[in-house]
């Protein structure tokens, strides 16, 4: 038996980026950040570690309607690694959080989101297992890549 198993809670550090695969199905993108505070010499430090995660179907929705640079989430989902072919013809890889379930912990207060209506439960499930097959290659820019 083995697990692939994710939980993260960390703060998203730019609106999420929502594509669609050839068939119509929404895909959201984005980063969050997660802090760890250690003590080196006496001295406090804060290590940051970014991770991409990918929602599929209505999580991905959800995920563009109400999430925005600087919003706290839980994320749980699985670590997935794909190869896929740069520009130039490169094969590069990339690991990533398949995200299945999302609870918004605190929101950036804005102006406009006052007049928007939020759902009453801020935590969603995706219980469609999307293969990350159906998604197009060409959804990751170069730029995306972290390194």
């Amino acid at each position: 038996m083995s697990i692939n198993k994710v939980i993260l809670i960390g703060r998203l550090g730019a609106d999420p980026e929502i594509r669609y695969t050839l068939d119509g199905k929404p895909v959201a993108t984005f980063r969050i950040a997660t802090n760890e505070v250690i003590i080196r010499n006496g001295e406090k430090e804060v290590l940051t570690e970014w991770h991409r995660i990918v929602a599929f179907g209505r999580l991905a929705e959800i995920c563009g309607e109400y999430l925005s640079k600087g919003t706290k989430v839980y994320i749980e989902g699985k670590i997935r690694t794909r190869k896929f072919e740069d520009k130039q013809g490169n094969q590069r890889y990339i690991t990533e959080i398949v995200a299945n379930t999302l609870q918004i912990l605190e929101r950036k207060t804005q102006p406009d989101l006052e007049t928007k209506e939020f759902p009453s439960v801020s935590s969603f499930k995706n219980n469609i297992e999307e293969p990350l097959e159906e998604i197009e290659e060409n959804l990751l820019d170069e730029e995306d890549i972290p390194f």
